[in-house]
C-alpha cells in the first residue's frame, strides 16, 4: 500500500534533478532555481541541500573534465578568491538582516541589470579582466552563496559581461562551482547532513543525469554568442524576478 508514494515521490526527484542538471549543463547555472525549492516541495530541506551538491559536484567535475582547456583559470581563481571573502558576509546576512529587505534589493538589482543588458545598444564590455568587477561579482556572489546558496547570478553577470564564448563561459563556471561545491559537501558531511535518502536519491538520478550533461552539452554548442548572452540576461532576469515576488509575498 506504500510503495506507490514512495515511487512517486522518487520519479519526482529523479524529475527534479533532471531539469536541473539541464539547466546548469546548457547554461553553466541557474538550476539554483529549479533543485532545491522544488525538491524542498517534497523532501525535507536537509536532504533536498545535499543532493542539490552532489548533483553540483558530479555536473560541474564532468565539464572540467571534458572541457578544462576552455576555462578561464585567472577569471575563475580571481572569483574564488573574493568569494571566499563574501562568504562570511553572507552567513552574517542570514543571521542578521531581514530576509525579505535583502531578496528585495538583490531581485531588484539583478533584474534592473538585465533589463539594461537586454535592451541597451552599448551595453557595458570588459575587454579583458577588470579587478574592480572581478572583485565586486566573486565577493557578492560568496555573499548570495552564503546566505542562499545562490552563487550563480554574480558569477553570470560577470562572464557575460566579459563576453566569453557560450563554451567558455559554461566551462570556466564550473571551474567556480566545483570546489565551491565540494567545501559545501564537506560542510554538511561535518555536520552530519550527508545521509542515506540524498545519496539514495542521487544514485537514483544518475542515468538522468549522464542525458542531461550531454545534451546540455549539445545545446550548448548549438548556441551563438549574442543569442546566448541574450538566453543568460533572460535567465538573470527570471531570477531577479522570482527573488521580487519571494520578496513581496512575504
Amino acid at each position: 500500500m506504500h510503495a506507490a508514494p514512495i515511487d512517486a515521490l522518487t520519479v519526482y526527484v529523479v524529475a527534479v534533478v533532471f531539469v536541473a542538471t539541464l539547466i546548469r549543463s546548457t547554461l553553466g547555472f541557474g538550476e539554483a532555481l529549479v533543485a532545491v525549492p522544488l525538491l524542498a516541495l517534497r523532501i525535507p530541506v536537509a536532504t533536498a541541500a545535499p543532493l542539490a551538491v552532489m548533483v553540483s559536484i558530479l555536473v560541474a567535475g564532468t565539464i572540467v573534465a571534458q572541457d578544462w582547456r576552455r576555462i578561464e583559470f585567472r577569471s575563475a581563481g580571481g572569483l574564488i578568491v573574493a568569494s571566499l571573502a563574501g562568504i562570511p558576509f553572507g552567513i552574517l546576512v542570514l543571521a542578521k538582516l531581514d530576509d525579505h529587505v535583502v531578496k528585495l534589493i538583490l531581485g531588484a538589482v539583478i533584474a534592473l541589470f538585465s533589463i539594461y543588458s537586454l535592451t541597451a545598444r552599448n551595453a557595458l564590455h570588459l575587454e579583458r579582466d577588470h579587478p574592480g568587477w572581478l572583485m565586486g561579482c566573486g565577493f557578492l556572489s560568496g555573499v548570495l552563496g552564503g546566505a542562499y546558496g545562490m552563487n550563480g547570478p554574480p558569477l553570470a553577470i560577470y562572464g557575460a559581461l566579459r563576453r566569453w564564448s557560450p563554451q567558455q563561459f559554461r566551462a570556466t563556471l564550473q571551474g567556480y562551482f566545483l570546489p565551491a561545491s565540494l567545501a559545501g559537501l564537506a560542510g554538511y558531511t561535518s555536520i552530519g547532513l550527508l545521509r542515506a535518502p540524498a545519496i539514495g536519491y542521487f544514485l537514483l538520478s544518475l542515468p538522468g543525469m549522464a542525458v542531461a550533461i550531454l545534451l546540455g552539452r549539445v545545446l550548448n554548442r548549438r548556441l551563438a554568442g549574442h543569442g546566448f548572452f541574450r538566453l543568460v540576461y533572460a535567465g538573470l532576469l527570471v531570477i531577479g524576478s522570482v527573488l521580487l515576488a519571494q520578496a513581496l509575498a512575504g
